[in-house]
């Protein structure tokens, strides 16, 4: 018999709606080359923004990256929430073999992108966690996303109550501030 998981208990208030959704009736699908040598942030924010897009879901199709940077979420020491994110690992020059990155806007309104990626090391080694998308410069060629526009709604990061981590959550038609 195997061990029994662990159950996570959230430190805030029970929300029944564990995730929260929006319906959009359309959206635009985008093909988009992230340019070699700039962070991924940049290579994803700057085209995206140029096309008035500031909400996205996106799939990233692998590439080499010169330089990649990703942090696990281990429990929270501090009992404050149910994990944290750990201390940046530096992978160097790495392969991301599939990742899924989400554009929407920081609490000060600021673009954000959250990215979860499997990656292979240099030394082959298979890696995957939180993306840091700002330390993490696309390699030598470029690196083939494709785009979800979320037209209808915009995602901003808030604090979540249950989990006392702030989350990117759907928002009534598009913040442009």
């Amino acid at each position: 018999m195997a061990p029994r998981p662990r159950t996570l208990v959230h430190p805030g208030r029970f929300n029944p709606v564990r995730i929260q959704s929006m319906h959009s009736g359309a959206a635009r699908h985008i093909r988009l080359a992230l340019k070699p040598g700039l962070s991924l942030f940049d290579a994803l924010v700057r085209p995206l923004s140029e096309e008035g897009v500031h909400s996205a879901s996106t799939t990233i199709l692998g590439g080499a990256f010169a330089e990649l940077f990703y942090c696990v979420a281990p429990p929270d020491p501090s009992g404050l929430a149910v994990v944290a994110y750990g201390k940046p690992i530096n992978a160097g020059e790495a392969y991301m073999i599939f990742g899924n990155a989400t554009l929407g806007a920081r609490i000060d309104g600021g673009p954000l992108v959250h990215c979860h990626a499997v990656v292979r090391t240099r030394g082959g080694a298979v890696k995957g966690g939180h993306i840091l998308p700002d330390r993490c410069i696309v390699g030598p060629e470029p690196i083939s996303v494709l785009v979800t526009t979320l037209d209808a709604f915009e995602l901003r990061q808030a604090l979540d109550p249950e989990t006392n981590i702030p989350l990117l959550q759907p928002h009534e038609g598009p913040r442009h501030d």
